[in-house]
């Protein structure tokens, strides 16, 4: 809920995060989270649409939510197009105000902004993306950590 996300996907993410399984079919949400369909639906929808989970359909041809490590990955990836996307809107608008405009100085200034963020985090992304696969380890203390092979 702290980065924005309404209390209910929150509650329908954590609660897929937290199982050791990574997915849970709609009537496991309802189960745990003691809400109704309606809501769990609504939840998953709104999940789906920022890239946070995804659906898979199981032996029995029930649909299962999943929010594996890749999940991240490509949820990053998505906000880095959706920023280009803006980027884009900026430019346009540059053309039309005309350029050497203080309004237009302003778009130009805010595409090259988004732009460098947006190539960013792409970049970023694809440079830690196996950071998400790594397998954890448990030390003695209990605590896990991530393991990598980078040296």
């Amino acid at each position: 809920m702290q980065s924005g996300a309404p209390r209910m996907m929150a509650r329908g993410l954590a609660c897929l995060y937290t199982t050791d399984a990574g997915s849970l079919t709609a009537s496991e949400l309802v189960q745990r989270l003691q809400v109704s369909p309606a809501s769990v639906s609504k939840a998953i929808a709104f999940l789906e649409s920022q890239g946070l989970v995804r659906r898979e359909r199981d032996e029995g041809r029930r649909e299962r939510y999943v929010a594996d490590e890749d999940v991240w990955y490509q949820s990053m990836m998505a906000s880095a197009r959706s920023t280009a996307q803006i980027v884009e809107v900026a430019r346009q608008g540059v053309g039309i105000l005309g350029s050497g405009t203080p309004a237009a100085t302003r778009l130009e200034n805010i595409a090259r902004f988004l732009d460098f963020v947006s190539e960013s985090i792409a970049r970023a992304a694809e440079q830690a993306r196996e950071v998400l696969h790594t397998k954890a380890e448990t030390p003695s203390g209990g605590t896990a950590e991530p393991s990598s092979d980078r040296g």
